[in-house]
C-alpha cells in the first residue's frame, strides 16, 4: 500500500510539473492545472492513479494547512473586527442561496428534501480557492477580502448543522433530541479552550520550546498544535479545517507566529496541490463530454445565483457597489466542503448517481473559472458602476446616513484614504501636529464607530469623484492612499489627479514593481513595503552591532534619499528628464525644525547664527504662525515657535538640530 501511494505521488508531481509548465506559458492559473492533472490521472480518463482514497486524505491535509496559515496571519482581535461579516453576511448569503436554489429545483419537479439539500450544496463556496487567490494578490486586508473571509468562515461553521440535518431530510429518526444542545455545549467549550490557550498556554509553551533553539522541535510543536486542535474540533462534530483555523488563531497571538508561518508554508503548498488534483479525479469525463452544453448552462446559472446572493449580503453589510460586485464574483463557485456534504446525500439517497455527477461537473467548472472571474471582476465592477444611475447603490446602503456633510470649510488639508493601521497612525500624527485632515473609509461600521468618537471620517469609495469632492479635494494639499487594494489605489490616484492636478499624492504599495505604474498615474511618492522592510532590517542589524542611534538615523536618511532615487531612475531613464531635487541633487534634503523655548537660536538673527558657513546649509523660509517669510535676509530674527525650512545634506541637517533644540523642540 505504501509503495503504491509513493508511486502515485510521484506520478502526480511529474504530471503536474508538465501541465503547470504549459499552463504557465499560456498564463493560465495553477489551480486549473492541478484540476486538469486530476482529470487526466483519475480513473475516468487515463486511470494511472489507483490509490484515490489516499490522495483524498492528503488533500484534506492541504485544506487543514491552508486554514491553519490563514489563522496564523490573522488574530482573534482581527476576527472579532469582522464578526458582522461572519454573522450577518454569512447568514444572508447562506439563506438566500438555499431559498433561490430550492424554489428553482421545486419548479423543475424535484422533491422538497432533495431541493433543500441541493440548496445546502450550492450555498457553500471554496475556502481553499478564494483564500489562496486573495493571498496571492495580497488582498486579504481589502474590504472585499475581509468580507469574503467572514462569509467563508460562517460557511465552514454552518456545514456542521447541515450534516446534522441531512439524516432528518432523508426521513431518518436516528438523531436524538439532545444532539444539537450537546453539540452547542461542546462548541462553546472548544471556543473557551482556544481563547485560554491563545492568551496563556501556547505562548508560554512556545517560549520554552524556542529557548532550546532546536528547529526540529519547534516545527514538530507547531504541527502538533495544528493537528491536535483540528482533531479536537472534529471529535465534537466540527470540521477539521475549522479546527486548524482555530489553531492558527492560537499561534497568531504569540510572537512566534512568523516563524511558524515560514515552517508550514512549503508543506501547505504541496498538500494543497493534492486537494485540487483529487477534485479533478472525481469527474466522469465521458458523462461531462456527453452533456457539456447542459452542464455549462447549469454552471453559469450557479455562478449568477451565488454572485447575486453574496453581493446581496455585502450590500446589506453597507459596502459600496464596487466591493459588492468583487465579493459576489469571488464567492460564485461551489466549495470543497460541498463535496464532503454530497457524500452524505448519496448515503441517505437524497442524490442519485446522475445528480451526483452533475453536481461534480458543475462544481469543478465553477472552481476552474474562479481565477478568471476574480481577475475580471475589477473591470466588470467599473463598467457596471458607469451604467448605474443610483448613487445610493454605488456608495453603499448606509451612504445617506454617513456622507451627508461636505467638508466645505476645510482647505489646504490632508486626505487619508483608508482607516487601517496606516490611516490611524497618520490621523493621530496629523492631529498632534495641528494639520487639518479628512479620512475616507469604506467600512460603514468603522465610520459609524469613529464618528461617535469625534473623528473627521467619511464613508465612501474614494475611487468615485463624488466621494473625493465631499472631502473637498479641490483645495486639499496632500492625498495619502494607504489601502491594500492595488486596483483601487490606481483608480483613486487617477481620479484625484483629474480633480486636482496640483495635489501631492503619497501612495503605499506592497511591491517595488508597482512603483512605475503608480508614478505614471500621478503619484508623487510611492512607498513600497518591500523596500521599507529591507530598511528596517538594516536598522535592526546596526542596533545589534551597537552602532550609535545618531549614526543609524543618519544612515537611514541616506539610504532612503539615495535608495528611492535609485528606484525612480531604474524605470525612468528612457523618460524625459525634469528637474527633481532627489534626482538632480542626490543626498540633499529639505527638513523643518521647530524652534524651542531655550534653544541656541532663540532671539538671534540669521547673520549671527551663520548657518550657511558653520553648517553648510541654507534656511529657505520661516513659518511664523499664519505668515511665511520666504528667502529671509541676515537681519531676520528667530523666535520660539518658528518653523525653519532648511536645505542641506542629511548629515549636516542632523547636526543643525542642536541649534534649534530645546524643551519643546520637534524635528
Amino acid at each position: 500500500m505504501e509503495l503504491t501511494l509513493f508511486t502515485d505521488i510521484g506520478i502526480i508531481f511529474g504530471l503536474s510539473i508538465i501541465i503547470l509548465l504549459l499552463f504557465n506559458k499560456m498564463k493560465l492559473p495553477s489551480v486549473l492545472g492541478f484540476l486538469v492533472t486530476g482529470m487526466l490521472a483519475g480513473p475516468h480518463w487515463l486511470g494511472i492513479i489507483s490509490s484515490i482514497s489516499e490522495v483524498e486524505a492528503l488533500a484534506e491535509i492541504g485544506i487543514i494547512l491552508l486554514l491553519f496559515t490563514i489563522g496564523v496571519e490573522m488574530s482573534i482581535r482581527e476576527l472579532w473586527d469582522i464578526k458582522r461579516s461572519v454573522l450577518l453576511g454569512g447568514t444572508v448569503q447562506i439563506l438566500t442561496t438555499i431559498m433561490l436554489v430550492y424554489y428553482i429545483d421545486r419548479y423543475f419537479g424535484l422533491s422538497f428534501n432533495t431541493s433543500l439539500f441541493i440548496g445546502f450544496l450550492i450555498s457553500l463556496s471554496s475556502t481553499a480557492i478564494v483564500l489562496k487567490l486573495l493571498q496571492e494578490k495580497a488582498e486579504l486586508d481589502t474590504p472585499h477580502g475581509r468580507t469574503s473571509l467572514g462569509i467563508l468562515i460562517f460557511q465552514d461553521v454552518i456545514i456542521v448543522p447541515m450534516i446534522l440535518i441531512t439524516p432528518i431530510l432523508a426521513g431518518e429518526s436516528t438523531a436524538s433530541s439532545d444532539t444539537l444542545p450537546l453539540f452547542l455545549l461542546k462548541a462553546i467549550g472548544i471556543i473557551v479552550l482556544v481563547l485560554v490557550s491563545a492568551r496563556w498556554i501556547i505562548p508560554s509553551l512556545l517560549f520554552q520550546i524556542a529557548k532550546t533553539r532546536n528547529r526540529e522541535l519547534f516545527l514538530l510543536s507547531i504541527v502538533f498544535i495544528c493537528l491536535a486542535t483540528a482533531w479536537l474540533t472534529s471529535s465534537i462534530g466540527l470540521s477539521l479545517a475549522l479546527g486548524a483555523f482555530m489553531a492558527g488563531l492560537i499561534i497568531s497571538e504569540s510572537e512566534y507566529s512568523h516563524q511558524a508561518m515560514g515552517n508550514i508554508m512549503p508543506f501547505r503548498d504541496i498538500f494543497m496541490s493534492f486537494f485540487f488534483v483529487s477534485i479533478g479525479m472525481l469527474l466522469n469525463i465521458e458523462f461531462f463530454t456527453d452533456n457539456v452544453l447542459y452542464l455549462l448552462g447549469l454552471a453559469l446559472a450557479v455562478i449568477i445565483i451565488k454572485s447575486v446572493t453574496a453581493g446581496l449580503a455585502t450590500f446589506i453589510l453597507g459596502y459600496p457597489l464596487r466591493t459588492i460586485i468583487i465579493t459576489g464574483l469571488a464567492l460564485a463557485q461551489v466549495g470543497e466542503f460541498s463535496f464532503v456534504l454530497s457524500t452524505f446525500g448519496l448515503e441517505y439517497s437524497l442524490l442519485d448517481q446522475d445528480m451526483y455527477q452533475k453536481f461534480l461537473a458543475v462544481s469543478i467548472i465553477t472552481m476552474a473559472v474562479t481565477p478568471f472571474i476574480t481577475s475580471s471582476s475589477y473591470g466588470i465592477s467599473d463598467r457596471v458602476i458607469k451604467t448605474v444611475p443610483y448613487q445610493k447603490l454605488i456608495n453603499g446602503f448606509y451612504a445617506n446616513g454617513l456622507t451627508k456633510e461636505k467638508e466645505d470649510q476645510i482647505k489646504d488639508h490632508l486626505i487619508i484614504i483608508g482607516y487601517g493601521f496606516n490611516g490611524k497612525t497618520l490621523s493621530h500624527a496629523a492631529r498632534n501636529a495641528g494639520i487639518p485632515y479628512v479620512i475616507i473609509e469604506t467600512n460603514p461600521e468603522t465610520v459609524r464607530h469613529e464618528k461617535k468618537k469625534g473623528e473627521r471620517i467619511h464613508y465612501g469609495d474614494a475611487s468615485h469623484e463624488a466621494v473625493l469632492r465631499s472631502a473637498n479635494i479641490d483645495s486639499a494639499r496632500i492625498l495619502v492612499v494607504g489601502i491594500s487594494d492595488l486596483v483601487a489605489t490606481r483608480k483613486i490616484i487617477n481620479t484625484a489627479k483629474d480633480q486636482n492636478p496640483e495635489i501631492y499624492i503619497i501612495a503605499r504599495t506592497r511591491y517595488i514593481t508597482e512603483m512605475k505604474r503608480l508614478h505614471e498615474l500621478g503619484a508623487d511618492e510611492v512607498i513600497p513595503e518591500e523596500y521599507e522592510t529591507s530598511v528596517e532590517i538594516f536598522v535592526r542589524l546596526l542596533k545589534k552591532y551597537l552602532v550609535p542611534e545618531e549614526d543609524i538615523d543618519k544612515f537611514t536618511r541616506e539610504i532612503r534619499a539615495n535608495g528611492y532615487c535609485m528606484l525612480r531612475k531604474s524605470y525612468s531613464m528612457d523618460q524625459e528628464r525634469v528637474f527633481d531635487l532627489k534626482d538632480e541633487l542626490p543626498g540633499m534634503e529639505v527638513s523643518t525644525f521647530k524652534v524651542g523655548e531655550n534653544c541656541l537660536a532663540r532671539g538671534r538673527t540669521l547673520r549671527e547664527l551663520n548657518i550657511r558657513t558653520k553648517h553648510k546649509a541654507t534656511i529657505l523660509a520661516i513659518r511664523r504662525g499664519n505668515e511665511t517669510i520666504t528667502n529671509p535676509d541676515g537681519d531676520t530674527s528667530i523666535y520660539p515657535g518658528d518653523v525653519c525650512i532648511i536645505f542641506g545634506k542629511p548629515e549636516d541637517l542632523h547636526l543643525i538640530r542642536e541649534v534649534f533644540k530645546g524643551p519643546s523642540c520637534t524635528i
